[in-house]
């Protein structure tokens, strides 16, 4: 009984909060957005003049929560977001969190965003993260079964 009524108040919640995963389309409390939309959104979101700090990472965390790896027009306007509220380590963190989501395919995908994103990086002064050595840990100690 209690199982069946946490799972309808989760399932009214998700659906007023819309809760959404991209696979060619997205899907979002009971209809489905194309993907050109689900773009368009986020970047008119980033795009916003009067945007903060705080909703630069609630953006960027909703779009890395998803089960989708963002389009590089997407990490752009995050990238300019970033810019706008003066935080180059969330740029930073930004780019890390894409490579995260490429998964298993980050030689093939990741290098595809950060050639199409590339301009504005270098417009907006941003190194990537390997351009600083983020990508490799500083203090580690070989493996033992390396030895």
């Amino acid at each position: 009984m209690f199982r069946l009524a946490a799972s309808q108040i989760a399932n009214i919640a998700r659906s007023s909060i819309g809760v959404t995963s991209r696979v060619g389309v997205v899907r979002a409390a009971h209809h489905e957005i194309p993907a050109e939309e689900f773009d368009k959104q986020y970047e008119d979101y980033f795009s916003r003049a009067d945007i903060d700090g705080w909703e630069v990472r609630k953006g960027m965390n909703d779009l890395l929560g998803m089960d989708l790896v963002p389009a590089p027009k997407i990490v752009d306007a995050g990238l300019k977001a970033c810019r706008k509220v003066n935080d180059i380590a969330l740029a930073i963190r930004w780019l890390e969190g894409v490579k995260d989501k490429c998964g298993d395919k980050t030689d093939e995908i990741y290098p595809y965003i950060i050639n199409h994103v590339r301009p504005t990086l270098t417009e907006l002064g941003i190194p990537t993260p390997e351009e600083i050595n983020y990508d490799k840990p500083e203090l580690a100690l070989k493996s033992v079964f390396d030895m």
